[in-house]
């Protein structure tokens, strides 16, 4: 059975002490501004790319890091975190592999604050995808959440088929796993899973999170 171990701590001093094997994928959504308010808003946003650069640098060169993030908006601006994920990446010298919208709402749809889709990225240092194996670059459905800033379940599962198309990758490590979807769907599709979260209550509720559960709550808009 695959396994599951979640520590209570810091997913960027986690980072910083290893880098992971090629056997080990990295998929996580880092936390929003809202979540580090001591921060102020410049000081997020210098933290968020130095740690997107930190996730890409400590994957290994032949293994992925995968990060899903929705946009925020702040006094009637937008701010891009795709772009921001993006120019941690190549800080740490890593490409873009690929680049998928998923829908949050249906396309049409009106929103406030938030954007009616998140952005789903791909990057490597080493690793290049041959054209025959590309995917659709439009998620129509985010799927169920079980807690307001999940990844929906539909997205970690798409991102579960294509690890599943490389061959070494055996591990998922989720250094910001709130309650641990991630996880969970990682377990479902056959993978052991390694999540890291600063709140202890929310790392008891993501060693115990199952599929069936997460497939079931819904939530908010996602962190």
């Amino acid at each position: 059975m695959p396994t599951r171990e979640v520590l209570h701590g810091d997913g960027v001093a986690f980072l910083a002490r290893r880098q992971l094997p090629a056997s080990h994928a990295l998929v996580t959504s880092m936390p929003d501004g809202s979540e580090l308010p001591g921060l102020g808003f410049s000081g997020w946003r210098d933290w968020f790319v130095e740690t997107a650069a930190l996730v890409a640098g400590q994957t290994h060169d032949d293994s992925v890091a995968i990060f899903f993030q929705t946009d925020v908006k702040r006094e009637g601006a937008w701010v891009d975190k795709g772009y921001l994920v993006a120019r941690g990446a190549e800080r740490a010298g890593a490409e873009l592999l690929w680049h998928k919208v998923v829908c949050r709402a249906p396309a049409g749809t009106v929103t406030f604050g938030r954007p009616a889709y998140a952005h789903l990225q791909c990057f490597s240092r080493r690793l290049r995808l041959d054209p025959k194996d590309s995917s659709a670059d439009v998620l129509p459905r985010l799927g169920d959440m079980p807690w307001p800033r999940a990844m929906g379940v539909e997205a970690c599962a798409a991102v579960c088929n294509f690890l599943r198309t490389l061959p070494a990758i055996t591990t998922v490590v989720d250094p910001f796993c709130g309650i641990g979807t991630m996880l969970a769907v990682a377990n479902a599709h056959g993978f052991d899973a390694i999540g890291v979260e600063r709140s202890a209550k929310r790392a008891k509720r993501a060693s115990a999170l199952t599929l069936d559960h997460a497939a079931r709550r819904r939530g908010g808009s996602d962190g």
